[in-house]
Parts: structure tokens; C-alpha cells; sequence
């Protein structure tokens, strides 16, 4: 039986997430999975960045056709 148990490996140690259910002597496979850490980003982005980029329909706010039948 196959039993899996997310853990955090830190200092030379693997620190399990919670304690198996197995009491006997059970052989134990480590897989090692990377995690990246996402670049810390102080800038903010600019105010009005996406300016003149965005447009909408002059008809935008007018009901639609296909709603007529329940206004």
C-alpha cells in the first residue's frame, strides 16, 4: 500500500505536513519538488497604463436585441 504525506524538507531534516497511519518499519521513498519563489516586485504599475488601448462600442449601455422579449 502506497500512502502519500506532503512534507517540508528544511535544515537536513523532512519535517512531515501530519503523522502516517503505518506503526511497523516501512521503507520510505523522497521525492524532492522545487519550489519557486515568484520575484518579489515592488514597482507598481503606472496609472492609466492601458490608456487609449481599451475602447467601447457607442452602443454599449443600449439593451440588447436579444433581450427584448423580457424587458
Amino acid at each position: 500500500m502506497l500512502t502519500v504525506i506532503e512534507g517540508t524538507y528544511e535544515n537536513g531534516q523532512v519535517i512531515l505536513d501530519h503523522k502516517p497511519k503505518i506503526e511497523n518499519k516501512t521503507k520510505v521513498v523522497v521525492i524532492f519538488e522545487e519550489i519557486e519563489m515568484p520575484a518579489a516586485s515592488d514597482k507598481k504599475r503606472p496609472f492609466g497604463i492601458s490608456k487609449g488601448n481599451i475602447t467601447l462600442s457607442p452602443d454599449f449601455n443600449e439593451p440588447l436585441d436579444d433581450l427584448k422579449d423580457y424587458m
